[in-house]
């Protein structure tokens, strides 16, 4: 699986070619799901780029992304959208146009909470495992573990990212017996998403996790990264 993460908290500043609005997030992802994504990471946006976990902003992005692709759409739950974790959790609580899945990062407060929200929806968990945070040791010991739709692995270590992303998945072990996506983000993103590829583990490509292709040229949309990291992927596969 090649998961397509469209803009993640980035803004106006970081280029033309990341979506901010409902309808430009459904074009890339149209757009991505053509060149060969399977599976879709957005971060809904107010008028003013800002990431939401509005109802309304949430319920707007979904229904323009769906009406253009059929394959699961999933958002952020992040601390930086709503830092107080009670009211994080009753922006969730409070979607009416509920998401395929949704990342929780493990090292948040109030992750647990969150996570056992979703799951009572019905909407699958991506559990955010975090290199560098204490969210392996907190995952290892959850309840919640096992119940989780996967594990994303996010490494972000951008100048020894490979080493970083062995380390996380050792710290990870079993990982309660789920699925593992392995993403690196900025200069980690290629080595780590090779590094998935010779291991055979899902991954993800786009704009949030990088803004530049392998040779270091700006990425003009989603849909070049996922066709790049494709090309990646399989190279690296086979080489396995």
């Amino acid at each position: 699986m090649v998961q397509v993460c469209l803009n993640g908290p980035r803004g106006a500043a970081d280029g033309t070619a990341v979506p901010l609005t409902p309808g430009s997030m459904a074009q890339a992802a149209a757009e991505a799901v053509a060149a060969g994504a399977t599976d879709i990471h957005v971060h809904p946006k107010t008028p003013c780029g800002r990431d939401s976990l509005s109802p309304r902003v949430v319920a707007a992005t979904l229904e323009a992304i769906r009406a253009r692709v059929s394959v699961p759409v999933g958002v952020t739950t992040g601390a930086w959208a709503e830092p107080d974790p009670a009211a994080r959790l009753a922006r969730v609580r409070g979607w009416t146009v509920l998401p395929d899945h949704a990342s929780v990062n493990w090292h948040e407060p109030g992750a647990e909470e969150i996570a056992a929200a979703l799951i009572d929806l019905g909407v699958g968990v991506e559990a955010g495992i975090w290199s560098g945070t204490d969210a392996t040791a907190r995952f290892a010991v959850s309840p919640l573990g096992p119940k989780v739709l996967r594990v994303l692995a996010e490494v972000t270590d951008t100048q020894a990212a490979e080493t970083s992303a062995r380390t996380l998945l050792t710290e990870l072990g079993r990982a309660h017996g789920r699925p593992v996506l392995l993403h690196g983000e900025d200069a980690g993103a290629w080595p780590v998403l090779r590094l998935a590829g010779r291991l055979g583990l899902a991954t993800r490509v786009g704009l949030e996790d990088t803004l530049a292709l392998p040779d270091g040229q700006r990425a003009v949309s989603n849909a070049q990264l996922v066709t790049e990291g494709l090309v990646q992927y399989r190279w690296a596969e086979r080489l396995s």
